[in-house]
């Protein structure tokens, strides 16, 4: 492929949560100034002529936004495929009607655990029963509703009761990925990283949900980069399927990709097909040519691609270099370190995380 399929447009960083595995950046200052309404509907334009099918609307939080029905109108009047990724805080059952009228096609709902008191003190609010409530107006209305759990050593035990929210809430979808650390979640890694034996039970809970549930639920579940054998594709490759442009108008090969010492592009500056073919951020680690050993040599370089550029960048402090997670890599000695400290024994405590800060404020 040589053109993307999916966007994911970050309208906003604001959130009234304050989810300690946040993968936004910590400088959320340097994002007040967002894109507005006509730019980012010549975004949608621009991206929908480069060929992409996808518009997923995601943040902090989209809901935050007072022109989030025009921007879903627009996209979905270029026949891109609307998906709204949320924290469910603010979906009213009038903006939900404004936004089914306006054609969003899917409602994805996160959830921080399977009941109220420690979903609440994840996420540092009181939002549980607000996400319930949104969750059953989804199904209501007659959307597809997918159920996301950001999953880590805090909640991880709780998988099955998870899984059975998610079953009672009738969701089409519940995924249950693993945390990845970049922005606030690398902060707090020590107290997300889970142990080997709670991976273990989940992943015993997964097989047999995922079974159970064959042709009612899709169960989609990630492991922990860390505890992989070989690392995962970072969004297919490289500038290969997927592109992210930030609130700010900043365009990345992936929504983490912001912490790599790498030229800045932006939509303000350029449009999104001369950034997705030309921008040096785009082109710098796109398909192989870049890659040292062993991943140059390797029969796996056009499977994983060498893994998570920003995730070798955060291990190593470079990021041309072989992801750590990777057996292979030379530096594959970091993650076993980081591994063990996770099964030593010492727990760290919930109240050990840094919660990423509120910022809601209006748009």
């Amino acid at each position: 492929m040589d053109r993307p399929f999916g966007l994911l447009a970050e309208l906003t960083y604001r959130c009234p949560l304050a989810c300690p595995y946040c993968s936004n950046p910590l400088d959320l200052a340097g994002y007040r100034d967002e894109l507005g309404t006509a730019e980012w509907l010549r975004v949608f334009d621009e991206a929908r002529d480069l060929g992409v099918l996808q518009c997923h609307l995601s943040g902090g939080e989209p809901l935050l936004r007072r022109d989030l029905v025009d921007l879903v109108r627009h996209a979905t009047g270029l026949g891109l495929y609307t998906n709204l990724v949320t924290s469910a805080v603010g979906f009213s059952r009038r903006r939900a009607e404004e936004l089914r009228e306006a054609g969003l096609d899917h409602v994805q709902i996160s959830i921080q655990a399977d009941e109220p008191g420690a979903s609440d003190r994840i996420a540092g609010t009181p939002s549980f029963a607000r996400k319930i409530a949104a969750a059953r107006i989804v199904k209501e209305l007659g959307w597809p509703l997918t159920v996301n759990v950001v999953l880590h050593r805090q909640n991880i035990d709780g998988l099955a009761d998870i899984v059975g929210l998610a079953e009672e809430l009738r969701a089409d979808r519940v995924e249950l990925a693993n945390t990845q650390y970049y922005g606030w979640a690398l902060r707090n890694r020590a107290a997300l990283l889970p142990t080997a034996e709670q991976l273990d039970r989940a992943e015993e809970v997964v097989r047999d949900a995922a079974t159970r549930l064959a042709g009612r639920m899709d169960v989609v579940y990630v492991l922990p980069d860390y505890y992989e054998r070989y690392p995962k594709p970072c969004m297919g490759g490289w500038g290969a399927r997927q592109l992210t442009v930030a609130p700010n108008g900043d365009a990345l090969p992936c929504p983490a990709a912001q912490t790599l010492p790498l030229p800045r592009a932006n939509v303000r500056e350029d449009s999104l097909e001369r950034i997705w073919t030309d921008s040096p951020v785009f082109r710098r680690f796109r398909g192989t040519d870049w890659m040292p050993e062993p991943c140059r040599s390797c029969d796996r370089r056009e499977i994983d691609f060498g893994g998570c550029r920003c995730q070798a960048f955060q291990l190593t402090g470079d990021a041309a270099r072989t992801d750590p997670v990777c057996h292979l890599s030379p530096d594959h000695e970091i993650v076993v370190d980081l591994v063990q400290a996770a099964n030593s024994g010492a727990r760290p405590r919930v109240e050990a995380l840094v919660p990423r800060p509120h910022r809601a404020g209006p748009s």
